[in-house]
């Protein structure tokens, strides 16, 4: 099997936007839900629903891939499962390393959706010395100073670093000296790569101050909305009802 090093995606050079590409994996998950219950085909309407685009966008989006459904019927499913899994490079084996074996990086490996998405934990890495030689998700953990050698033997290309904010730096810096030209960073710091290195930064705490942000503001508005409706002065009653209700009586001329 063909691994990362030496087969990379074709996405960019095909001309795919990088908005499309960052849509590619919600459509998949969509997917693989529809072929796990077995549905042979799905419109673009439902598929957009079940990834939270609009229908257009997805449209749009496959236009890229060569896939345009067929009228009447929509998408095969199983058919759009590969072509999204071939221009995400999912078809290959992609060695993956985690630095970091702390809670989030042993959360990390125990993942199982690394495997079915065509990604293999190649090695755990750790700087603390108790931890060599400890098992995690049954893959024993080694020490940074195999880092280089690990990377070299694996034929990785892709690191996951979730070490503490001061440690990720320098790991970065090794792990792009050794040949990874990709890295997935938890660490809570902002890394510099040269160019030809993706980097994807995964914050919890800022999801989480965004999602209060969002929280503080709808309570701002119910507090508003309460307010304003205790400072309405109340309704006039009417008086002026006629003898059959609220049509006030018409006096005769």
């Amino acid at each position: 099997m063909a691994t990362g090093r030496t087969h990379r995606p074709a996405t960019r050079s095909r001309g795919i936007p990088e908005a499309t590409v960052a849509r590619l994996p919600l459509y998949l998950r969509a997917l693989t839900a529809l072929s796990e219950r077995s549905v042979p085909t799905v419109s673009s309407e439902e598929l957009a629903a079940a990834a939270g685009v609009n229908s257009a966008k997805l449209r749009k989006d496959f236009s890229y891939l060569g896939s345009y459904g067929t009228r009447g019927v929509g998408y095969d499913v199983e058919y759009l499962v590969y072509q999204i899994s071939r221009e995400l490079g999912l078809t290959q084996d992609w060695p993956v390393v985690i630095v970091g074996i702390g809670n989030l990086g042993a959360a990390l490996a125990n993942y199982g959706g690394f495997a079915s998405r065509g990604f293999r934990v190649a090695a755990l890495i750790d700087a603390d010395p108790a931890m060599a030689g400890k098992p995690v998700a049954g893959i024993p953990v080694q020490h940074t100073d195999e880092l280089e050698k690990i990377i070299d033997e694996n034929g990785v290309s892709i690191g996951v670093i979730a070490t503490p904010a001061g440690a990720a730096q320098p790991v970065c810096d090794r792990l792009v000296a050794a040949g990874v030209t990709s890295i997935l960073n938890f660490a809570p710091t902002v890394l510099t790569v040269p160019d030809g290195v993706d980097v994807r930064k995964v914050d919890l705490s800022i999801e989480l101050q965004i999602l209060a942000f969002h929280e503080q503001r709808k309570a701002g508005e119910e507090a508003e909305a309460k307010a304003s409706a205790a400072a309405a002065p109340p309704e006039r009653e009417n008086n002026d009802k006629g003898p059959d209700g609220d049509v006030p009586a018409v006096m005769p001329a």
